[in-house]
């Protein structure tokens, strides 16, 4: 089945309350792809969310925690996650192979590890004031790609990276492996005091090979949150049309 343009978007359950939660759920379950569970959410709703989520027509979960800890502890906390009802997790991919392969053995194959590469709200500032070596702050395109091969290496679905690597990840581990790219915002709603820095439109995100595009403030804060979706929907869908 051809994949269209709601089929793009995972929608971040980013709210304080698990009724906001559910609500919104209700709201876009026919008009987003995926919703995505953070950590914040879950410490405050836990696994009850997740399943109440999946339970819901057509709505898959993407529980995004970004594991990172010992081999063992990450094994463990896979196999967790791998008991729910998930589609994809991720993990970072700042640590050891050996992690990595932890996390592939925990999730029994039941859900797709996505690896975090370097997060859209890190600029190459940020890397070298953390002590990096200067070939890989100044060029955060090689310390993804790098990331992003250790992650296919070890057995994972894909990476969670910024649209502006898709292509390159697509061009070097090929298009079967999953970039997944938050940093998402429709074109003149890339506002003051966003953390997000390394950011693309949907369009120019699906244009450079992203297969899922994670967008949660342009459609939370919209008068019409099923409108904006639907919008944004429209205009991945006059991309992959073309």
């Amino acid at each position: 089945m051809k994949k269209c343009g709601k089929d793009y978007i995972v929608f971040p359950l980013d709210v304080d309350h698990e009724s906001e939660a559910k609500q919104l759920v209700g709201r876009l379950r026919e008009h987003v792809g995926m919703f995505k569970i953070g950590l914040a959410v879950f410490i405050r709703h836990g696994p009850p969310l997740v399943t109440w989520v999946a339970s819901q027509a057509g709505a898959k979960v993407f529980l995004d925690l970004k594991l990172h800890d010992i081999p063992a502890t990450v094994s463990q906390a896979m196999r967790g996650i791998a008991a729910l009802d998930v589609a994809l997790t991720t993990v970072h991919c700042g640590e050891s192979p050996a992690m990595l392969a932890a996390a592939v053995e925990g999730s029994q194959g039941k859900v797709g590890l996505l690896g975090v590469t370097v997060l859209t709200s890190v600029s190459a500032q940020d890397l070298t004031a953390a002590g990096y070596r200067e070939n890989r702050s100044h060029d955060l395109t090689e310390l993804v790609l790098h990331r992003a091969s250790l992650a296919k290496s070890a057995g994972f679905s894909g990476v969670v990276c910024s649209g502006h690597e898709a292509a390159l990840i697509k061009n070097r581990l090929g298009s079967p492996f999953l970039t997944v790219t938050p940093g998402i915002r429709p074109a003149g709603e890339q506002g003051a005091g966003d953390d997000q820095r390394r950011v693309m439109t949907p369009a120019q995100a699906v244009a450079q090979g992203a297969d899922l595009l994670v967008i949660g403030r342009p459609i939370r804060d919209a008068p019409d949150p099923a409108a904006a979706a639907q919008h944004i929907a429209m205009e991945i869908d006059a991309i992959i049309d073309a």
